[in-house]
């Protein structure tokens, strides 16, 4: 695949994917169109050698993999990870505000979310419903209104004459996005709302009631290649999104012999404690089914190598002082391996050394981020995973500009580039793992 089809690919993919429950619809698609059969958790597994499989978990999270033919004691498995959530604005459970002639709806913040950018965007609404079908029976839909349906309008400068020197953003205050007048305030519960609406574009039944959702707010302008040479994407979602399209995209091309994985996990922008999430039962539970010795499974996993894929901080020429000076990502210049002396990060030498050696013989230039030692670290599911399970693992991601906005910004180069070192790491011959001393 060259890089213009990989970029376009990947646009279409985020433009797709406005929630994660979307995303693993996205990926659950591609994947099954190439080959992967859908395993269902509570179902009996028949595992093939050579064979394809997926599974999901809550819609909103999904491990794939490649059932090798070698056994997975002498080569192990080779995983990506990567997380399906990004920072937004989540619906709450009972929204409606009327103010001033105008509906709102009350939101929380999701993730650690820039928040300043939320404002003067057009917005729509995607996500999750679980409702009665009117005789007796619960269902569950994917919803994407698609169209701009909201705004959170910015306060004039005459209101907030300081706003260019000091903006604080109140969320509980500040940010009910604004969806239509109704001065006579006449929807009073938004559920009813929306099955109208729904019931209207043959999505609901007109007898359906709304049981609960999990509704989130997003930027309807498209991702894009931007800059006067399109060497960069601009989009929403690019954390993590980016890294489950390319992680899947390389597992696409990964052959038969060695056993291979990608985890997308939900819910890492909040812990990762769930169900779904790294710092849950997912992926060991999916591993025991595959290696069912607790003892065989402890000695696969220490010929096993998982690369966590979450993009990294570039230097940004404005706020270059925000960064180590030997350790400012550049875009367009390489993946980089991220690095933290308290494993908000989980590389080390051994497996930083493996992956430096995958990217030499490709001839991929490699980048090092590391924090300025007076500012706090984020972290990945890489240090969970690796605790979870025990893997030796790797920390690495694209460079990224206004990381965690409602619209962030990576090089076209390195988003390809990320996919050719993945692509390699399925696809290498021999991954000798260095033995414990």
């Amino acid at each position: 695949m060259n890089k213009q089809r990989y970029n376009q690919q990947l646009l279409d993919f985020i433009y797709q994917s406005p929630t994660p429950f979307h995303a693993v619809r996205s990926m659950r698609e591609i994947l099954g169109s190439s080959g992967f059969i859908w395993l269902p958790e509570d179902a009996e597994w028949d595992i093939k050698p050579g064979g394809r499989y997926y599974t999901v978990r809550n819609g909103s999270s999904i491990i794939a993999f490649i059932a090798g033919h070698q056994p997975g004691i002498e080569t192990g498995v080779r995983m990506v990870g990567a997380h399906t959530d990004s920072p937004c604005l989540k619906v709450k459970p009972k929204p409606e505000l009327n103010r001033q002639g105008y509906f709102q709806l009350g939101v929380e913040v999701y993730g650690g979310a820039l928040l300043n950018p939320w404002f003067d965007r057009d917005l729509s609404i995607a996500g999750r419903l679980v409702f009665d079908d009117g005789e007796g029976l619960l269902d569950q839909i994917l919803v994407d209104l698609k169209r701009p349906v909201a705004v959170i309008p910015s306060l004039a400068i005459h209101l907030d004459r300081d706003a260019n020197n000091e903006r604080k953003v109140n969320p509980q205050t500040d940010i009910p996005p604004l969806l239509f007048i109704d001065p006579d305030k006449s929807v009073t519960d938004f559920r009813e709302f929306l099955v109208k609406e729904l019931f209207s574009s043959g999505d609901l039944p007109e007898k359906a009631r709304i049981l609960d959702y999990e509704l989130y707010f997003y930027d309807c302008q498209k991702p894009a290649m931007t800059g006067m040479h399109k060497e960069f994407i601009s989009g929403a979602r690019l954390d993590n999104l980016l890294s489950c399209f390319t992680g899947m995209q390389a597992l696409l091309e990964a052959g038969d012999q060695i056993s291979t994985m990608l985890v997308c996990n939900d819910h890492e922008e909040v812990g990762s404690i769930s169900a779904c999430g790294a710092n849950g039962p997912m992926l060991q539970s999916v591993l025991q089914r595959l290696y069912p010795d607790p003892a065989l499974l402890t000695r696969v996993m220490r010929r096993s190598l998982m690369v966590s894929a979450d993009n990294a901080h570039g230097i940004h020429p404005n706020f270059a002082d925000r960064h180590d000076n030997n350790h400012g990502p550049r875009l367009n210049e390489g993946p980089v391996i991220k690095i933290n002396a308290n494993q908000r990060y989980a590389t080390n030498s051994i497996s930083s050394a493996l992956f430096r050696h995958l990217c030499e013989k490709e001839k991929i230039a490699v980048q090092t981020f590391v924090n300025r030692t007076d500012l706090s670290c984020g972290s990945t599911i890489g240090p969970i995973t690796a605790a979870m399970v025990g893997v030796q693992t790797l920390d690495i991601g694209v460079p990224t500009f206004a990381m965690h906005s409602i619209r962030e910004m990576a090089g076209a180069d390195d988003a390809f580039n990320l996919y050719r070192a993945l692509k390699t790491f399925y696809n290498y011959p021999s991954m000798l793992m260095i033995q414990e001393a």
